[in-house]
């Protein structure tokens, strides 16, 4: 099971925030590329990045630090997510550098952007899915939507997308525990990946999801626990990642 250490950007920042409010912040760096390089160092195979203030713009804030962090480490695998509205931004990120592009909100609105960005770019479009009890949240968390995660997640499937990305959005940056149930239902209704997302808080996470990630959990992002060190990266990524 890969790990995935986050980087969530605002005001050019790397920040973790609280079920995804704004204005409960959390700021670990003024400098993302070296929180980024500390990663890398830490032996990262792959990145997540979040444009938090795109995410709420609709379009892309800090593409400038993004790009950079795709430049300064060009063999370490990016995703990037929030604010991701368009083909013409998802070809720039493409273009910069990244690897894959995670469509949240708009892929539950228009499904339809979704099918054609997996045509034009297969194998680098990830679906987002962000829930709560089961039913998907849209614009940054403060909608919920009446979609069944599961049955989004078949249908973004049949339409080619690389990978879905599952967030409990009541777990995330609280410091609570993944909600392992809910991402290995998941993972076992569908056939492409499921990387885990939410709540992940130290190495009992850790252990629960790499027991299950035989049903495709192939991967678990990280983010508050690996800031404020209830979870040690390395030991971690040594636990999960044993080849």
């Amino acid at each position: 099971m890969l790990l995935i250490p986050a980087i969530d950007l605002k005001e050019g920042k790397c920040v973790r925030l609280r079920q995804g409010r704004m204005e409960d912040d959390t700021v670990f760096s003024e400098d993302p590329v070296a929180v980024a390089g500390r990663w890398v160092a830490a032996g990262a195979k792959r990145i997540h990045l979040v444009d938090l203030d795109g995410a709420f713009a609709g379009k892309p804030v800090n593409a400038d630090i993004i790009h950079a962090i795709a430049q300064a480490y060009p063999d370490v695998s990016i995703q990037i997510g929030g604010g991701i509205r368009d083909e013409d931004t998802v070809q720039a990120y493409l273009e910069a550098g990244v690897e894959y592009v995670i469509i949240g909100t708009k892929a539950v609105n228009e499904p339809h952007f979704v099918s054609d960005l997996a045509k034009e770019y297969p194998r680098r479009i990830i679906v987002g899915l962000d829930a709560k009890d089961g039913k998907v949240a849209v614009d940054g968390w403060s909608k919920l939507s009446k979609h069944d995660v599961i049955d989004l997640a078949k249908h973004f499937e049949a339409d080619g997308v690389e990978a879905i990305i599952y967030t409990d959005i009541s777990r995330d940056g609280m410091m609570q525990g993944v909600n392992v149930e809910a991402t290995a239902r998941l993972a076992q209704a569908i056939k492409i990946p499921v990387i885990a997302s939410g709540g992940i808080t130290n190495m009992d996470d850790i252990r629960a999801l790499s027991a299950v990630a035989h049903v495709v959990i192939m991967g678990a992002i990280n983010g508050r626990a690996i800031y404020e060190g209830s979870l040690d990266f390395v030991e971690a990524r040594t636990y999960a990642e044993p080849f």
